[in-house]
Parts: C-alpha cells; structure tokens; sequence
C-alpha cells in the first residue's frame, strides 16, 4: 500500500505519490520571474533555499489556481531527490491509501502533458497519478534548475 497525497486540477482530482513530499504549505507571496513560461508562478524563500514554484492548473488548463484556504503549495523532491519544487494544487487536503496497481494505463497518448500517469476508479470517480519526474519540460527544469545550480 502507498500513501498518495490528492489535489484538483479544475474539478477532476490527482494524486501524487507522498513519498516524493516534502511539506505542503499554505500559499505564500511568489517572486515573479520574467521570462519563464506562464505555468512558473515564481519562486519563494523555503529555510534559506530558493523554490521555484508551478502552478498545476495553469500548467493543465491555462488558468491560475483558485485562491481558496485548500489551495496549497506542495514541496516535491525535484527530481530524484535533489531539488525542491513547489507546485500551487488546489484542494490539496486530503490523503489516499492504495496498491499502486489500482492505478492503470487509460489508453491514451498524451505528449503534451507527459505527467499525467495512470488512472484508478474510487466511489468519487476517477483519480490521476501526476508523475513528478514529468512535470517540467527539459528547457523549463534547466531554466529552473540550471547545471550546476546547488540547492
């Protein structure tokens, strides 16, 4: 059984796997970067580390995250471990117990959002697994997390 932590994108719901969480935190005030795509909402000061922060709906659905108490930003270890990564998830309040197996291939492709992972059925409907490593495209993780960069 694994723990997954669960959030919406628009009114569908996802999962993340809770291993890969370092904290979720309430929303805070975001340094804009000019220049980076408009799914980077900026970064934040986290224990004397610099996060970069995305923000999933805008990122799925070309809208910002709704400003709600359960919008929240989530630490991730970015990838393997080695970054921190914050991502703005609305509804990110409630947890998941599940096999992994329960999650499985929904049959399509789906190159632009290479994060979107398998699929389980619950007695609310359908739950996404987002899979972290896939999150960023290979420009934006270099922009964000330049060779090199020690965090």
């Amino acid at each position: 059984m694994m723990l997954f932590l669960l959030f919406q994108i628009g009114d569908d719901r996802y999962a993340l796997d809770a291993r890969r969480v370092a904290a979720v935190l309430p929303l805070v005030r975001l340094k804009q970067i000019p220049g980076t795509p408009a799914a980077v909402a900026g970064i934040f000061n986290y224990h004397g580390v610099h996060v970069p922060v995305v923000d999933m709906s805008m990122l799925a659905l070309s809208r910002p995250a709704r400003q709600s108490l359960g919008t929240r930003i989530i630490l991730v270890h970015y990838p393997d471990q080695q970054h921190l990564l914050g991502i703005i998830a609305e509804k990110a309040t409630e947890t998941l117990r599940s096999d992994a197996a329960a999650f499985q291939p929904y049959g399509l492709g789906n190159d632009a959002a290479p994060y979107l992972g398998p699929v389980m059925q619950d007695t609310r409907g359908l739950i996404q697994w987002v899979e972290i490593d896939q999150l960023l495209s290979d420009e934006v993780r270099e922009q964000l997390f330049p060779m090199g960069a020690i965090t």
